[in-house]
């Protein structure tokens, strides 16, 4: 795909969504690094079901780690993984505390060194938290990337790495928001909604759907 096709695809994005935001509830840093961390396997909607009463009770690192594995599963326990991802938020919170005064890090580094956050959760903490220019490729854009032909790759990594140097500037800070609307409403995994999709003359995926 080159390089004019790609613009006219975040240009028509932009023009349809000039301030894409992620669908989990967050009201600061810590709140949507909690959120992400919960939602590996699971739906946004579960996700701010289960955190809409977890941050009433606890909406900072110290009351969290008050609460405990057992408090935390006691708000979350209807989304997948929940003792394996109670555990990791209880341990996050104590590092938190420990090493970064409560706050939560601005750095990759620092945000990969706590449990459960790996570099897709990094990545959307930098981006949606921090206003950083990262790509956090999760399963929607991994698809959008290779079936448009957008930024093929065979792994994860090699289409976040693809993404960030072949997406303009001035789109992104919000790349990954409308990659992952587009693949989640339109190029979804079972059915492309084609005939529905603005970029459809654009794409370079073949047989195309057409109802």
């Amino acid at each position: 795909m080159n390089r004019a096709k790609r613009r006219a695809m975040f240009e028509r994005w932009r023009e349809e969504n000039p301030h894409p935001q992620t669908e989990l509830l967050w009201r600061n840093p810590f709140e949507l690094l909690i959120a992400v961390m919960l939602s590996a396997q699971a739906t946004d909607k579960s996700v701010n079901l289960a955190t809409r009463g977890l941050f009433e009770q606890a909406p900072d690192p110290a009351s969290m780690l008050g609460l405990g594995e057992a408090g935390v599963i006691e708000h979350i326990k209807h989304i997948g993984l929940y003792q394996a991802k109670a555990r990791h938020v209880v341990q996050t919170c104590a590092l938190l505390l420990e090493h970064h005064g409560g706050a939560v890090p601005d750095d990759r580094e620092a945000l990969q060194a706590l449990p459960g956050v790996g570099r897709k959760t990094a990545n959307v903490v930098l981006n949606t938290a921090f206003g950083k220019p990262t790509m956090a490729v999760d399963t929607h854009i991994f698809r959008v990337a290779n079936r448009t032909g957008l930024a093929p790759g065979k792994d994860v990594l090699a289409v976040e790495m693809k993404l960030l140097r072949v997406v303009e500037a001035e789109f992104l800070r919000d790349a990954h928001h409308w990659l992952i609307l587009h693949g989640r409403y339109v190029c979804k995994a079972r059915k492309p909604a084609c005939p529905a999709c603005r970029i459809a003359d654009l794409c370079d995926m073949k047989d195309k759907t057409t109802a």
